[in-house]
């Protein structure tokens, strides 16, 4: 297939600033989460601007949600790829990313200023928030990847696992056994049917060396910090690990993100819960919430240089990944067992978010019956009305200060 945006030299020269633009746009106004985001998206991309058509980019989308990390960054990344070559696929990314980091960034420096943010009733607010949103999420996604028996059975296995083994090894040993257990799952009659229509030129070479340096980075970066007196590099490669390891959407690094920070004392419980309650506010990708924790964490570094830190690092894994994978991309998606493992893998992280809506969101955010009156209006608003999360979050500040009155 041709692609519509004419020859591919003049599109690397001359198209990134334009892509960065068009993403930037995107990074202000795409509230709502990932399958919001990938609706805009399509609006702009293939209908508005007809960089791709319908087709190429239903490829591109099934081969993100493949993918662990953040669907819809990857998909932004995808088709900056496409229209601009390498230099689109940064913009693209950075264009997105921006407008929430920052916010979430200077939402850190209101946290640390702040100090004790324990006792502030519209910080505990945004924590009840958190237990609303994370049981949407574990609502909507037990209903598309654990709708039956088998798989709803590896999702509580899973959560199981998690709870007893609160750690970032337990989380993703589950992970691992649930994709073990879906090579047991009755196998789908079909394979996907039909081409691959991402019209973008990737050598499977340069797919297999950036897939390389993927493994060596996931395997070597542990063996590294473990061995080099870094704080940086700690950080480096726990958040390459969390954007590594997500599948299933954003609201799954929130377990993964906790077990790295949490418990070595990087940050508070409680203003890791204040954090993901103020993300739900701003659009663009979670994975920004990355950007916040780097920033309010107590040791160096912090700030700026800690919010940049671990931003690259949570989405390098996604660069790599997408650009690797998609030269392989339309043998791969035939195997029926990579389909089964890969079932098993979305029911175990169900299973994982639930195990995070026990603990750590909970059993930090409801401490009485009025936190637990305003999770269960927070969560009506978001479920049944489509209250806009933005506004939620404000309600639930709002509704935390007054509780903090009573």
């Amino acid at each position: 297939m041709q692609s519509r945006t004419g020859d591919t030299s003049s599109r690397t020269s001359s198209g990134w600033a334009e892509v960065f633009r068009v993403a930037l746009k995107l990074g202000l106004t795409s509230f709502g989460g990932p399958v919001a985001h990938l609706g805009y998206f399509r609006d702009e991309y293939v209908v508005r601007r007809q960089w791709l058509d319908e087709a190429s980019y239903a490829d591109l989308v099934a081969l993100c949600q493949f993918l662990p990390g953040p669907a819809s960054s990857q998909v932004g990344i995808a088709v900056g790829l496409l229209r601009a070559g390498y230099a689109g696929a940064l913009a693209a990314w950075i264009g997105f990313t921006l407008p929430s980091a920052v916010a979430l960034v200077l939402f850190a420096y209101g946290v640390r200023a702040i100090g004790d943010v324990g006792g502030s009733g519209w910080l505990h607010g945004l924590k009840v928030v958190a237990v609303a949103v994370v049981a949407q999420a574990v609502l909507g996604m037990m209903r598309s990847l654990a709708p039956d028996r088998e798989r709803a059975t590896v999702a509580a296995a899973a959560a199981a696992i998690a709870l007893v083994a609160p750690s970032t090894f337990g989380q993703v040993g589950a992970i691992v056994l649930g994709g073990m257990a879906g090579l047991a799952l009755p196998a789908r009659t079909t394979a996907p049917a039909g081409s691959v229509h991402v019209p973008v030129a990737v050598s499977r070479s340069a797919g297999a060396v950036l897939l390389a340096l993927f493994f060596i980075l996931l395997a070597g970066l542990p063996w590294l910090a473990a061995n080099v007196q870094s704080q940086s590099l700690h950080l480096f490669d726990a958040f390459y690990r969390a954007g590594s390891l997500v599948f299933g959407g954003g609201h799954v690094v929130l377990p993964l993100l906790q077990a790295s920070v949490v418990p070595p004392g990087w940050v508070t419980n409680d203003a890791f819960l204040a954090g993901y309650g103020a993300a739900q506010a701003v659009p663009g990708p979670l994975f920004t919430f990355a950007a916040y924790l780097g920033a309010v964490m107590g040791p160096q570094p912090h700030g700026w240089t800690g919010a940049a830190l671990c931003l690259v690092a949570i989405f390098l894994p996604s660069f790599l990944l997408v650009i690797g994978v998609l030269p392989f991309w339309n043998s791969l998606r035939r195997r029926v067992w990579v389909q089964s493992a890969l079932r098993g893998v979305n029911a175990a992280v169900v299973g994982v978010l639930l195990a995070a809506l026990y603990n750590p969101v909970w059993t930090a955010g409801i401490t009485g019956p009025y936190d637990f009156a305003l999770a269960v209006a927070a969560f009506l608003l978001l479920f049944m009305w489509r209250t806009p999360p933005w506004l939620v979050v404000a309600l639930g500040a709002a509704g935390g200060a007054l509780i903090g009155y009573l």
